[in-house]
């Protein structure tokens, strides 16, 4: 969504996870080493296998606060003579909602479980959690359980917050969705004839 709407409206896209798995690992890697732990990355079946979704999510939702820092790092540092649009899972409502000036400034973007479902069957990216486990069903388990777990939450901290839930179902293609978010953010959005395409 955030892609579509740069190309539409003459945005400039900041892409939490692109940032997060590239730009932040010499952070990721400090802090670690901080906190008296290996600099190595984590062992993938600790990670994945060796654990289960709520121990998953309760970490996953435990380390947003300092990664959100790390965007807002980026963001401060992103000079750019266009209106911004972020997204990413990790741009969680709790933490945004302290500095927007309006909960309209945000959307908050979930997938029905049926959708999650669709996207497992359509798209090979979903399938594997990655190499190097040893039991590639339970962490792929795993890995779905958390992500419901988050994106439940998340889902509740918008609500309490009075920030906009869209489900995302799959019945509409990208396009349309764009439309309902780029509805929704109206009133930022710059026309689309000034958008100096």
């Amino acid at each position: 969504m955030a892609r579509l709407l740069a190309v539409r409206y003459g945005l400039t896209a900041y892409h939490y996870d692109y940032h997060d798995a590239r730009g932040h690992d010499d952070r990721r890697v400090a802090r670690r080493v901080r906190l008296g732990q290996s600099p190595d990355a984590p062992d993938p079946d600790a990670t994945w296998v060796n654990t289960n979704p709520q121990e998953m999510a309760a970490e996953t939702l435990a380390g947003f606060p300092v990664r959100f820092e790390w965007a807002l790092d980026d963001l401060r540092g992103l000079v750019s003579g266009r209106p911004i649009v972020a997204e990413g899972w990790g741009l969680r409502p709790e933490l945004v909602a302290p500095i927007i000036d309006s909960p309209r400034r945000m959307v908050v973007m979930v997938p029905t479980e049926g959708f999650r479902e669709r996207q497992l069957r359509e798209l090979p990216r979903t399938a594997t959690v990655g190499h190097g486990v040893s039991d590639p069903a339970r962490a792929q388990r795993n890995r779905l359980g958390r992500d419901r777990l988050v994106a439940d939450d998340a889902a509740r901290s918008a609500r309490r917050l009075s920030i906009r839930v869209i489900e995302v179902d799959g019945t509409q293609d990208a396009d349309a969705v764009a439309d309902i978010v780029a509805d929704h953010f109206r009133p930022y959005l710059p026309p689309l004839e000034d958008r100096g395409h």
